[in-house]
């Protein structure tokens, strides 16, 4: 028997190239349907642009000022050469070599005694091994001649000082004065300073203190040293 279909006429055989062929096909729907976009068609009105009322702007017209050129310099002086004769002789100092030679003598330099400066230790009254001794006070250990010190240069500045100055320069009430000296080696007062509501009472108890008598120095460890004193004055003006 013969066969019914064509053996040239094989559908079959070109099945892949018409799959892919579909398969693009269809990409290409599915890609344009994806981006596919749509748009409301509506008018837009963006106004109109008129060029004939642009704003003139006014510039406003400037002068320059001419500045008046600056007047000349002056003149520079004219300098006067003043021819002076060299009258006066200037002698030519004359250095001499300080180098010496071997048949100079030798100057023997004789020795120079440098005497040493003792400087003045002071010892406050209150710690001193030998108080300074105040005339009348001889008598007694170290502690019994402080006290009578004390007393007797107490009782004399009560009997010399002048309490009715204070009166006199417009001062009342109670009056502290504070004066500050030193007994120095030969046992002698020095530096006497006073502080006062007053410049007057000050220099009345200056007065005062260098009236005080001459006393024996006071002494550390077996040497004469000066000895500072505070002394206050309290007194009351009487009105």
């Amino acid at each position: 028997m013969e066969p019914k279909k064509n053996p040239k006429a094989n559908v079959g055989r070109n099945s892949s190239l018409y799959f892919a062929i579909g398969l693009m096909l269809m990409l290409f729907l599915t890609n344009f349907a994806i981006n596919y976009k749509t748009y409301d068609k509506s008018i837009i009105d963006i106004g109109k642009l008129n060029l004939d009322e642009e704003l003139e702007e006014e510039i406003p017209i400037t002068h320059q000022l001419v500045t008046p050129p600056p007047p000349p310099p002056p003149p520079a002086p004219t300098e006067v050469i003043e021819i002076v004769e060299d009258e006066e002789e200037v002698e030519e100092t004359v250095i001499e070599s300080t180098e010496t030679n071997q048949q100079e003598k030798i100057v023997e330099v004789k020795q120079i005694e440098v005497k040493q400066v003792e400087e003045e230790t002071e010892v406050p009254f209150a710690v001193i091994e030998n108080v300074p001794i105040f005339p009348g006070c001889e008598k007694g250990d170290n502690n019994a001649k402080r006290k009578c010190m004390s007393d007797k240069i107490q009782e004399f500045v009560t009997k010399k000082f002048n309490t009715e100055l204070a009166s006199d320069l417009g001062l009342s009430g109670r009056q502290r004065i504070t004066v500050m000296f030193k007994i120095d080696k030969t046992g002698a007062v020095t530096g006497v300073q006073a502080r006062a509501p007053h410049p007057g009472l000050e220099k009345e108890a200056a007065r005062v203190i260098n009236l005080l008598p001459q006393m024996l120095p006071g002494k550390q460890r077996g040497k004469a040293v000066v000895v500072p004193y505070s002394l206050p004055i309290v007194f009351a003006v009487q009105e």
